[in-house]
């Protein structure tokens, strides 16, 4: 077995790979003042709880945009594991040529992404991650990376409202049944929601035009992420919702690279 690892902002994601089944996952909150043994204590944890020897996992794969996180987290699987993990970065096959002005620049999560819908789908791509930051990436059916757009998350700009506009509240992010709210929190939900679909639609948009005129046929749309699919509800031009991508993509990079 394999555990594949994606430390993003808010959340590290983990998940375990028999083969090519994920058989579990699990979500931790990141936290940089953590220490290695505190994140291996948690991950023992849920390995007791799910009945997973330690000693049965061969290897491991880290995707990671959290840079002050990474000793801790790299110790405690060295620790724990006792196995040297894959750090996706310079030097680690991916099966993607980034064209990025500067590819160091790109997000692992971002590279991971892609790597996974390449693989499944072989098409030309728009990536999208609801994740803390919302990315859009274009992959070219050869799998250039020719570079995306990023803009705030749902939640962040639902907190931004919360933190700084004195009156409004902290609110669930759900869709109301309509755009016309009769209270400020529906009217706030709606703005999200409604809003961030409109957004998406629109990016989804001008990306397949700019893709299109490069040559490329129109691209198939694939997101990711925890609201992914309340999104998608909005984002008429959403083709695939697939929450479990970048663990997938993990597994890829891992196969190509574990020799």
């Amino acid at each position: 077995m394999i555990l594949v690892l994606d430390a993003g902002n808010t959340n590290i994601v983990l998940g375990l790979y028999k083969d090519k089944e994920l058989i579990a996952d699990w979500r931790l909150s990141t936290d940089p003042i953590r220490t290695a043994d505190e994140y291996g204590i948690q991950v023992m944890q849920l390995f007791v709880q799910n009945n997973i020897n330690l000693s049965e996992i061969e290897g491991v794969i880290i995707s990671s945009v959290v840079p002050n996180i990474m000793y801790s987290i790299e110790h405690m699987i060295l620790k724990y594991f006792e196995v040297k993990p894959i750090v996706v970065g310079p030097g680690v096959r991916t099966g993607i040529n980034i064209k990025y002005d500067n590819p160091k620049e790109v997000g692992a999560d971002r590279i991971v992404n892609a790597v996974a819908a390449h693989e499944l789908y072989n098409k030309p791509l728009i990536i999208i991650d609801f994740g803390t930051a919302t990315t859009f990436c274009a992959v070219t059916k050869e799998g250039n990376y020719l570079g995306g757009a990023i803009c705030p998350g749902v939640k962040i700009s639902s907190e931004a409202l919360f933190q700084k506009a004195a009156k409004l509240p902290r609110i669930e992010l759900v869709k109301p049944p309509s755009v016309i709210c009769k209270n400020t929190v529906a009217s706030m939900q709606a703005g999200m929601v409604y809003g961030y679909g409109g957004l998406v639609e629109f990016i989804i948009n001008k990306m397949k035009a700019e893709m299109i005129d490069l040559g490329e046929e129109e691209p198939m749309v694939v997101a990711t992420g925890g609201l992914a699919k309340l999104i998608n509800e909005e984002a008429k031009s959403i083709d695939v919702v697939d929450p479990d991508l970048t663990l997938k993509g993990l597994r890829i990079i891992y196969e190509k690279n574990k020799e």
